[in-house]
């Protein structure tokens, strides 16, 4: 039998089919406008840092170029040159091959719905497949965004809605408890007490995940009894203080903060580091101020020795020695303090990893992400999604120089043979071999699939002194979100795997119980 053709049709159906065709075209003319709103989001999200990184390097370049030797200059320029086109060959790279692996999905649909169209006259499958394209678009440019919003009130800890108490503050830090988000839980005051150390590039927020959602590593304490508390930053913009802060103030505001809750409950303090804080609060422990206040420690995915690290490690290493330099991303603020800028920081992250958040490859990763719903027309973004770009994208706080020099240093110069961390506090060495002395119980959390701060980089303590590990998959943060709900498969408050690994909260719930 024949395949009807448009001359064989019916005057009704030729009507419908055209209207179909019609109906396709206005479809494919959103998606093309949605697209390019959608488009104009990503490519604003790199190119903005881009243009603040091109001022601070015009900036420092003025002052040296006439100062360093014309010939190093040429080198380092060159050198530069290769350094780019080698990002950029990775950026084009990861950027096909997100647009291909998208189009082999897609193509299907449109091979099927043409066919439809050519061999039967029924253009109603293109017309679907066309509205299909214009809903996936218009969920990119505006739906994600409005979710992405809508989720601020729940996401965090909201401290200025007067929920958590402040136990403390000094000129930099505030000491809040965090509460449990069942009122029928009340905390243990004679169980022994933790005190959280945040990262200072992620912020605290991130360990607040989705409270009301049951997904916060702070609260995953919280819940099980244990007297919680977090050191927050104040706000950098503000606190002239905080601006100038050098490693010796943070071990001495942590002092006092440990003080504070050692008073309160009567026992020693936990020390719990995540990411960035996990190397901070080592280098506060290994200095020494922390003696008698603290007997166990906990860090989760802390970059110990950074030049282990196969990523970030490798970029620094990769660019020219001449602009790894901290210069390149200071920012001078209204009263003359410098401090290192957090979004651009973000941004270097984001060249570490250029094949997937290049803007045309993070474009179609979150493209293929609502593609995978069947329900095209009732598009849904999930609160994890939601959170997480919220954090991403507003949670990004400046840095005091002297605490991203100590960062700078654990990438640039690794933990001596003989244990020493490569930098000072109070003009003593920070040796890891201290610990051992001290007999303090230590568990390192990393994330098997941690692009950030992989395996190697957590671990490297253990060549010097003996602590506990516990292996969680995913990657960086899935120990604060995915973990975090007391009903997944590694929650925090249990053993799992088939070695019977402790959560950080499990092993807090037994430290507590000896």
């Amino acid at each position: 039998m024949r395949s009807a053709t448009p001359q064989q049709l019916s005057p009704e159906l030729l009507v419908t089919q055209w209207m179909q065709i019609a109906s396709s075209g206005l479809h494919l003319h959103r998606a093309v406008l949605n697209t390019l709103a959608a488009w104009n989001r990503y490519a604003g999200d790199f190119v903005l840092p881009y243009l603040i990184a091109v001022s601070y390097f015009y900036q420092v370049e003025h002052s040296r170029w006439f100062k360093l030797p014309l010939v190093d200059t040429a080198r380092s320029y060159t050198d530069l040159l290769g350094f780019t086109l080698e990002l950029a060959s990775r950026a084009m790279a990861g950027s096909i091959a997100a647009v291909e692996t998208h189009s082999a999905r897609e193509l299907d649909r449109f091979l099927e719905a043409w066919l439809q169209w050519m061999k039967q006259g029924d253009a109603s499958q293109m017309e679907a497949v066309c509205m299909r394209q214009a809903h996936l678009t218009g969920m990119l440019a505006f739906g994600y965004p409005e979710a992405i919003e809508r989720i601020a009130p729940e996401f965090g800890f909201h401290f200025d809605s007067g929920i958590y108490p402040r136990i403390a503050e000094t000129d930099r830090f505030n000491l809040y408890q965090i509460l449990p988000t069942d009122s029928k839980i009340q905390a243990r005051d004679n169980a022994k007490p933790i005190l959280i150390i945040p990262p200072y590039v992620l912020g605290a927020n991130i360990l607040g995940f989705l409270p009301g959602e049951n997904r916060s590593y702070a609260h995953c304490y919280a819940n099980q009894g244990i007297p919680t508390y977090i050191r927050t930053l104040k706000d950098i913009r503000t606190s002239e203080a905080l601006q100038v802060m050098t490693g010796e103030d943070d071990a001495r505001d942590t002092r006092e903060f440990c003080q504070r809750i050692r008073e309160r409950h009567g026992r020693p303090v936990t020390l719990n580091g995540y990411c960035q804080g996990g190397f901070s609060a080592l280098c506060n422990l290994l200095s020494g101020e922390l003696d008698g206040l603290v007997d166990a420690f906990i860090t989760c995915v802390a970059p110990m020795d950074g030049t282990r690290s196969h990523g970030l490690s490798t970029f620094l290493n990769n660019l020219p020695q001449r602009f790894n330099d901290l210069a390149y991303g200071t920012k001078t603020l209204a009263n003359g303090n410098t401090v290192a800028d957090g979004r651009l920081m973000g941004w270097v992250y984001k060249l570490k990893s250029i094949e997937t958040e290049y803007p045309l490859a993070a474009f179609y990763r979150d493209l293929m992400m609502f593609a995978m719903q069947e329900d095209t027309a009732n598009l849904q973004v999930g609160k994890t999604a939601a959170a997480l770009n919220y954090w991403l994208t507003y949670e990004r706080s400046d840095l005091p120089m002297d605490i991203t020099r100590m960062s700078f240093a654990s990438y640039n110069t690794p933990i001596s043979a003989d244990g020493d961390l490569p930098l000072k506090l109070f003009n003593r060495k920070l040796n890891l071999k201290r610990l051992r002395e001290m007999g303090i119980p230590w568990l390192i959390c990393y994330g098997e699939h941690d692009d950030l701060v992989e395996k190697e980089t957590a671990l490297a303590p253990l060549d010097w002194v003996e602590a506990e590990v516990t292996g969680f998959p995913k990657g960086h943060v899935a120990i604060a979100t995915s973990w975090s709900d007391p009903s997944s498969a590694c929650a925090l408050h249990t053993r799992f795997g088939e070695d019977g690994q402790r959560g950080p909260v499990r092993f807090q719930l037994d430290l507590s119980e000896k």
